[in-house]
């Protein structure tokens, strides 16, 4: 029996998923989680040998799950809306062994459950190819930067939140507007969103 924990903040997605993954009769739901600390916890608890997750939950994201679970050697599945190559690529930088949208086949999600759980991969082909044609050329901190800029944080409730000074804010700021190409942080935040960097 494969023994999976879902994570996903919608609770009327988190049912489904559930529901679909027990009518499989090599399959069972351990756990099922509404934000990403709560879906870590889990994991650690139960120890389930597939965590399917999905991208933007609170607290911690489905990205940053997966980063944590797979440096204690579970295997992740990303599901999501998102079809954008970055979040892909970054998922698949982390370690990440499956990445399928939400609107697949039913019967597609049980069997990438089977192919990860087996050691294999199950990411859309169309989605691979386009991951590897626009590199994010963002660091993990500028990334943090602009995420909390395009939020509508302040240079000091950033610096605030980062453990960092107010100068070190706008010279990650600085970096990132021009990396993108952007004219101010809030476009250079959409940009980065828009691409699945952020």
């Amino acid at each position: 029996m494969i023994r999976v924990l879902v994570a996903e903040d919608q609770a009327m997605v988190l049912g489904a998923l559930s529901a679909l993954l027990d009518l499989e009769d090599d399959i069972a739901v351990v756990a099922r989680a509404r934000d990403g600390a709560e879906a870590l916890q889990l994991a650690e608890r139960l120890e389930p040998d597939v965590v399917l997750t999905d991208i933007e939950m609170p607290r911690v994201t489905g990205l940053e799950l997966a980063a944590r679970l797979v440096e204690r050697g579970r295997r992740v599945i990303i599901l999501t809306t998102f079809a954008r190559p970055g979040y892909l690529r970054r998922a698949l930088d982390a370690g990440v062994r499956g990445y399928l949208l939400k609107d697949a086949p039913a019967e597609e999600l049980a069997r990438a459950v089977r192919e990860v759980h087996a050691g294999g991969r199950a990411i859309s082909s169309e989605l691979a190819a386009d991951a590897w044609c626009d590199a994010d050329p963002l660091t993990d901190r500028e990334r943090q930067v602009l995420r909390l800029a395009g939020d509508g944080a302040s240079g000091a409730a950033i610096a605030a939140a980062l453990d960092l000074s107010e100068g070190t804010v706008r010279n990650y700021l600085s970096e990132a507007i021009g990396k993108l190409g952007a004219s101010n942080r809030v476009e250079a935040a959409r940009i980065a969103r828009q691409k699945g960097w952020l």
